[in-house]
């Protein structure tokens, strides 16, 4: 301790002895350091209090962030002013029936209960109609069919009649029957394991899950073509959405990209998160415009023009409202103040489509967007400097829907595209080859395009297999022309 001491003083006697200039530059070497750990610990601070609405992280993962104590009563949740369920008013789809009527059952009075009669006048006082979907007694019925080879009475050659349209040579299922287990496996979200539980419900038949994955692979080929046709055409889309998620692969970590716009969607299967995904599926350059998040592998890609999440932008601002000193709240509110403003305007003029009121707004906006970032952009500590830089350095791609409205201010489409696969990942734990995720993104990109284009997916799949039998062709997933 007092040797400790003793280099102490040493050190103190020597700063002492020291010209001017040197203790300046010591100063400032020092002051430089303190604003270097200034800067991890906000950082830190970031990383801890991060959650759905600051970061890109799911709203299932703010469940495990539960308080160690009990609330006060300042704390209390309060209580939504609306009730969940239907509101007064809503006009239930149930109760105007189904659009069709399969089968009619007249339901008769057995038995007078006043004078135990069973004589009923013949014609009916009133008839009360209630139309009930409901399960039929073998909703799966086994066939067996005899394919009879027979001899023409006139010429003697003989000929074999034709298997049915439903059934594909040499499998145990029908062409429907695959198609509902390729549906439940990759929207429905069944495992082999549940969809073998639920043909032995409804069949009572037993299939093996080695079965249930030739169903799925030969679906995946029959749909294949159809898939890389519309991977080719969305390169040359005026319009395209793109985002990506983790996927594991074998244990190790995939990422499964979508690219999507409002009547198709594609799922690509790639190796890694870099450039090279997004060119194998855009091309070198997109003429179009590319809507992203602040992801750095989509800053620099040759596009003819660019828009950024606000809504990612509006998670940077909430963060800063959690962090203390160098004006970050206030420059985070002052930024949400602008975000919350312009997807309002944007709404409304979703809504009303009313140009003239829109670009009017927008040029005022700009202004108060170049003001704001004048007055906070020098007195700004790191966090809040680092947004403020991107707003000022990207504004055409921030801010390109003030222009053009028609372009969302955010990547919503393709992020509620992705939820889809990253159920199925949650639920699959990913996949056990790279050929099987490519099946996957493939057969997640038929759903999802049918689902926007108003298409049945299984009518679609059994088509598609039905057409791979016939004629190896596949069928066209190109959004119909607009007339």
């Amino acid at each position: 301790m007092r040797k400790a001491r003793n280099n102490q003083e040493f050190d103190i006697q020597q700063i002492q002895q020291l010209p001017s200039e040197q203790l300046v530059a010591l100063i400032v070497q020092q002051q430089q350091v303190i604003e270097e750990l200034h800067q991890e610990v906000e950082r830190l601070k970031l990383s801890l209090q991060k959650d759905s609405k600051t970061s890109s992280k799911p709203p299932s993962t703010d469940l495990l962030f539960k308080p160690e104590k009990p609330r006060t009563d300042s704390q209390k949740i309060e209580v939504p002013k609306r009730k969940p369920g239907g509101q007064p008013g809503h006009q239930g789809k149930t109760r105007k029936g189904f659009g069709r009527v399969d089968r009619y059952e007249q339901l008769l009075p057995q038995k007078c209960p006043k004078c135990g009669s069973l004589e009923f006048v013949e014609a009916p006082v009133a008839v009360e109609r209630k139309q009930v979907a409901q399960l039929v007694a073998h909703p799966i019925e086994v066939v067996e069919y005899h394919r009879q080879t027979c001899k023409c009475v006139h010429c003697g050659q003989t000929h074999t009649a034709d298997w049915p349209e439903e059934i594909v040579p040499g499998q145990d299922l029908s062409v429907g029957l695959q198609s509902l287990l390729v549906w439940l496996g990759n929207y429905g979200h069944l495992s082999y394991e549940k969809q073998q539980e639920l043909l032995r419900e409804l069949g009572g038949i037993e299939v093996g899950v080695g079965t249930l994955v030739a169903t799925n692979a030969r679906m995946a080929e029959a749909i294949k073509g159809s898939v890389e046709r519309l991977r080719e055409w969305v390169k040359g889309q005026p319009r395209v959405h793109v985002d990506e998620s983790p996927w594991p692969v074998r244990g190790l970590k995939e990422w499964l990209w979508v690219t999507t716009g409002q009547n198709f969607c594609v799922f690509h299967a790639g190796d890694t998160r870099s450039r090279a995904e997004l060119i194998a599926q855009l091309g070198e350059s997109f003429e179009g415009v590319l809507s992203t998040d602040d992801y750095s592998v989509y800053n620099g890609y040759s596009v003819k023009a660019q828009q950024k999440c606000l809504a990612h932008l509006r998670r940077h601002c909430k963060k800063l409202l959690k962090l203390k000193g160098a004006n970050n709240q206030a420059i985070g509110q002052a930024c949400l103040e602008l975000i919350d403003e312009a997807f309002a305007q944007h709404q409304q003029w979703r809504q009303t489509h009313d140009d003239s009121t829109y670009r009017t707004w927008a040029i005022e906006f700009k202004l108060r967007v170049t003001l704001t970032l004048q007055r906070w952009i020098a007195p700004a500590g790191y966090e809040a400097g680092k947004l403020l830089k991107s707003l000022r350095d990207k504004a055409e791609q921030w801010w390109y829907f003030l222009d053009h409205p028609e372009v969302p201010p955010d990547n919503n489409l393709a992020e509620r595209s992705l939820r889809l696969a990253v159920t199925k990942r949650k639920v699959s734990g990913g996949s056990r080859s790279m050929k099987r995720f490519q099946q996957t993104a493939d057969l997640l990109s038929v759903i999802q395009t049918c689902k926007r284009q108003g298409r049945s997916v299984m009518e679609f799949f059994q088509a598609a297999l039905m057409a791979q039998t016939s004629s190896g062709q596949s069928l066209s997933l190109l959004p119909e022309p607009i007339p």
